[in-house]
């Protein structure tokens, strides 16, 4: 759960990348989020190392700012984006627009224009409306490559708004239904678009590699059908990522050698028995790579029994970390600032927010002398975080500070009333 940097201090508190949270957390305030960016690159470089043959391609939407865009970039992965507005901040960092990946179930005109412009190396269709759409934006004379996302009717996830394999939801184009095939007839019917592969995604937090087998199984005779009907052959194939992280102790963690292991294999086995060229195999890990980088830091305001349950509340909640009030996550938490002998009892970590459901971590246990004014850490909090975050009881967002050899430096710096004032104008 926390980054391999992590170290108890001989005062008992906690440092993580050399710096102890305590200093963080009075250098730059709480609640706010650390990230580890040694561990970052390593997680990158495990999965480059798993499938050197591959893209790996990183899911900016889990975090995204522009360090972490130049740490992925310097590791040789690519990147994933949904938005304008993630495409131009890649832009601004100075990513290479032909290694960046367009997803989207509902892309906007501006999403596909700035793709366009950036020279994006990948736009994922998800709906049949958008190829014609697409194509007519792209210039004469050029084209545009594109992978279509499939629906292989998988059920995989830890939570049933996260599975994006199956079919009834929002993603993609069912392969069952012929929505998928239908599809490819018509992107390879228009001259200014290349259609390159398929792209699936499964859903998150999945902890074993069978669900991706299981993919390649149904994928491969969709592609020899296409083989069969038009004559073509796609070089690239894109299985998505979702893959699982630990948030307490003794839950599973996806391991990318197991991967690079059984996947890969699995699809020569299939394609040979297919007659197939082996694609180009890609992964999108985000998630995997970000989340154990990241440590959330808070202060506890207030200490309370009622119901005979023991609340400890912390000056942020849901947001800065809406995933317990969306999929019900589970956290664990640590008293990070100091020692103590006093014997641990259950505990339940609630934000500051209008809600009874801003809960952060419920039953973990702590210290019986936690008061007002410790600093507690939640790892495992470096995706989906920041990128999650609200204004809302105009509390604003946490900043971000990087840790590496001994070393903090910030990175996005605390939202303020006067950042969300900005926006309002002069109601005379």
């Amino acid at each position: 759960m926390w980054p391999a940097s992590a170290r108890v201090l001989p005062s008992g508190g906690l440092a993580v990348g050399g710096v102890p949270l305590a200093e963080l957390a009075d250098r730059f305030g709480t609640p706010s989020y650390i990230v580890d960016e040694d561990e970052i690159r390593a997680r990158a470089r495990a999965w480059r190392a798993a499938l050197p043959d591959a893209d790996v391609a990183y899911a900016g939407k889990a975090f995204l700012t522009r360090a972490m865009i130049r740490w992925v970039e310097e590791e040789g992965l690519h990147l994933d984006v949904c938005s304008a507005g993630e495409l131009e901040l890649a832009a601004h960092a100075g990513f290479p627009g032909e290694r960046v990946i367009l997803h989207g179930n509902a892309k906007s005109p501006d999403d596909l224009r700035t793709a366009l412009r950036l020279g994006v190396g990948r736009v994922v269709l998800d709906n049949t409306g958008e190829i014609a759409r697409l194509a007519a934006l792209v210039p004469p004379g050029a084209r545009q490559k594109v992978l279509v996302r499939v629906v292989p009717g998988i059920e995989a996830g830890a939570h049933a708004a996260v599975r994006t394999g199956v079919e009834g939801q929002k993603f993609g184009l069912s392969v069952d239904g012929g929505e998928a095939a239908d599809a490819v007839a018509r992107v390879l019917g228009q001259p200014r678009l290349e259609l390159v592969g398929l792209h699936c995604h499964l859903g998150s937090q999945i902890t074993s590699v069978d669900p991706y087998r299981a993919a390649v199984r149904k994928l491969v005779p969709f592609l020899s059908g296409l083989r069969d009907v038009h004559g073509v052959t796609f070089p690239e194939l894109d299985l998505g990522g979702g893959f699982g992280i630990a948030y307490r102790d003794g839950e599973p963690a996806f391991d990318p050698a197991e991967y690079a292991a059984r996947v890969p294999a699995e699809l020569a086995l299939r394609c040979a028995h297919a007659d197939l060229p082996v694609p180009r195999l890609a992964v999108e890990p985000g998630r995997w790579i970000a989340g154990p980088a990241g440590v959330a830091l808070y202060r506890v305001l207030a200490v309370k029994v009622s119901g005979g349950r023991t609340f400890v509340a912390v000056d942020g909640g849901m947001s800065d970390n809406p995933r317990p009030a969306l999929y019900g996550v589970r956290y664990t938490v640590r008293l990070a600032g100091r020692a103590s002998a006093a014997p641990a009892r259950p505990m339940t970590v609630v934000g500051r927010h209008c809600e009874a459901g801003d809960v952060l971590a419920e039953d973990v246990p702590l210290p019986s002398d936690v008061r007002p004014g410790d600093v507690l850490a939640v790892p495992a909090s470096g995706a989906y975080h920041l990128s999650m975050a609200s204004a809302y009881n105009l509390v604003g967002r946490p900043p971000v500070a990087a840790v590496t050899d001994g070393r903090a430096r910030l990175l996005v710096r605390r939202e303020t009333p006067a950042d969300l004032w900005s926006r309002e104008l002069p109601d005379d």
